[in-house]
């Protein structure tokens, strides 16, 4: 239990750091994040990727005055709900309407304090780094009364301008090495992003969740960084690094996505029951991480290519699968249960592996209904018309852009 001289220490500690911070690059998502009232605005992203600088941006574009409380704050260890009555009284003093909470989700119970703020006619903007905190904690007294975006790192667009370079092969070699968390943008120091995969497997997952064998959480992250673009199954990883469960193995699947580490998606299939049982590929969410954190040998271009596209589209599709019968597909996305798009990505089109490329396209295409497809390429352009369907071959570097 706190008291409320020290809530209040802290909330003017903050305010110092917080609000005499630079603003920043301005994020593209800014214009995207939802605001109504009566709604809680919550966005959740992985650790760092910038969701306090975006509510700075938005405090100074459209608020004058609000509290911010980060409660990822050693000095509020052991704030639980009885302290939330402190809180409110700090509040109701400093009469400020608009709030923005920081990993509030630490707290046991926090939806049920945001519940009241609403009632109460405040506004209420909260970050986390756990996507789970917007179906697990809101799934009782929150629902329908929160608002819910994601923010990325940097995407491509974001970064070519941030460093001021030309859309083009080169750039996207450069964003592929670098990736998009801002710090390391910023310094190229490899410890920024060692660092934060630590926090994440830490705080984000050990700590929630109760894992106490890190040393093997860590071991099995950087094996999934490393195999990105490939089919894995729990059920024939079991034994490797003394996990003898495939249910163990999904749990640490589930905690790595809804930390934003890592990302799994499924087999296309009308059937949850086959997608469940298929094999899923495994992506990493920020390219960086794979630069700093992979164990390979190789540079595997091709596979960090198909990741770069699959980031793309991650930011624009939560619905995302692969296509595989006698052809393979790398990408089908929907959205509102329509099919939207099919996307091949192959480093470079060659006579020996046009036909697998292609036919696996058209393949995928004709047995969705789609009538325009995808071939990425590192710097390939073509066209072609087959059975009233159109397949465009084109770089990354404008399919991403």
């Amino acid at each position: 239990m706190l008291r409320q001289d020290q809530i209040a220490l802290v909330i003017d500690s903050q305010k110092e750091t917080f609000f005499n911070q630079e603003s920043g690059f301005t994020r593209d998502a800014l214009n995207d994040i939802p605001v109504a009232n009566s709604f809680a605005t919550i966005i959740t992203g992985i650790r760092r990727c910038g969701k306090s600088t975006l509510l700075l941006q938005l405090l100074r574009r459209d608020y004058q005055d609000a509290l911010h409380l980060n409660f990822d704050d050693i000095r509020l260890a052991g704030f639980d709900m009885k302290d939330f009555a402190r809180l409110h009284q700090e509040i109701e003093r400093r009469s400020l309407k608009v709030l923005f909470f920081n990993e509030i989700q630490i707290v046991v119970g926090w939806e049920k304090y945001i519940n009241q703020l609403l009632r109460e006619g405040y506004k209420v903007f909260i970050t986390g780094s756990n996507a789970s905190m917007l179906s697990v904690e809101l799934g009782t007294h929150l629902t329908g009364r929160h608002l819910s975006m994601e923010l990325f790192p940097f995407s491509y667009s974001e970064f070519i301008r941030f460093k001021k370079i030309v859309n083009g092969e080169e750039a996207v070699m450069n964003y592929l090495k670098t990736g998009g968390i801002p710090e390391y943008i910023k310094t190229g120091i490899p410890a920024v992003l060692n660092t934060l995969v630590d926090d994440v497997l830490m705080r984000d997952i050990a700590v929630r969740h109760a894992v106490r064998d890190v040393t093997t959480l860590r071991q099995l992250t950087a094996f999934l960084i490393t195999n990105i673009g490939n089919l894995l199954s729990a059920s024939k990883l079991v034994g490797m690094f003394d996990i003898k469960s495939p249910a163990t193995f999904l749990e640490y699947f589930s905690y790595l996505k809804d930390a934003y580490l890592l990302d799994f998606i499924p087999l296309f299939s009308h059937s949850l029951k086959v997608q469940a049982r298929n094999p899923k590929k495994v992506y990493v969410m920020d390219m960086g991480l794979y630069t700093e954190n992979s164990i390979s040998t190789s540079d595997n271009l091709g596979r960090r290519l198909e990741n770069l596209v699959f980031l793309h589209l991650r930011r624009r599709y939560k619905h995302i699968f692969y296509y595989k019968e006698r052809g393979e597909c790398d990408f089908i996305t929907m959205e509102k249960n329509t099919v939207k798009q099919a996307i091949q990505v192959c480093l470079t089109i060659t006579d020996e592996n046009f036909g697998r490329e292609y036919n696996g396209l058209l393949e995928a295409m004709q047995s969705l209904g789609i009538k325009d497809g995808y071939i990425v390429t590192l710097n390939q352009r073509d066209t072609y018309e087959e059975n009233g369907m159109k397949v465009t071959m084109l770089p990354i570097f404008d399919f991403i852009v």
